[in-house]
């Protein structure tokens, strides 16, 4: 994002967003999106905000499980461009290709209908938070081993603690507020 972008998404994410303390464990600061999206007009403002940056640049957006959705369609219907969805294992029905990636005690899946993208188009990946950047990077190969080019990796919150940038080498990562 462009630092004036990054200022006018980082200031209204900042002054909607709720901190619950202890959630989901003692000692964890919750950063909280939903009040932000109960705000009607400012979620309105983010997603056209969002979508002046990207008008033009990108041919769908992809919503990460589950508050990418809540980000991601309304940006995809105000872009006019399709809206892709990548989910957790066993969610989609049908044929779907996923990725592994590692959790701190295990490892999850993500997967996608690889016949909802269209090889070559510039898709936008979009999620509430980065933090181990886990989910990102398997939906960024997901995206690409369908044939898509993955312009961003766009996160409301950016959890630095965790470095999950460092899982996104080669991957332009846009973050509206840094925490």
């Amino acid at each position: 994002m462009s630092e004036e972008l990054k200022h006018l998404v980082g200031d209204l994410v900042e002054k909607n967003l709720g901190l619950v303390e202890d959630f989901p464990e003692p000692g964890v600061l919750f950063r909280d999106i939903t009040p932000l999206i109960a705000n009607g007009p400012a979620f309105k403002e983010l997603v056209s905000t969002i979508a002046a940056h990207y008008r033009g640049k990108i041919d769908a957006v992809a919503g990460l499980e589950s508050r990418g959705f809540i980000l991601g369609a309304p940006l995809a219907a105000e872009l006019g461009v399709g809206m892709l969805t990548i989910r957790k294992a066993g969610k989609l029905p049908g044929h779907v290709i996923g990725v592994d990636y590692a959790l701190e005690y295990g490892t999850a899946r993500m997967e996608i209908h690889p016949e909802s993208v269209f090889p070559g188009s510039r898709v936008l990946v979009i999620d509430d938070v980065l933090a181990t950047g886990g989910t990102a990077s398997a939906s960024v190969e997901l995206l690409r081993r369908c044939g898509a080019e993955v312009t961003a990796v766009a996160v409301l919150l950016e959890l630095a603690a965790f470095n999950g940038r460092s899982q996104l080498e080669g991957v332009r990562v846009e973050s509206a507020l840094l925490v």
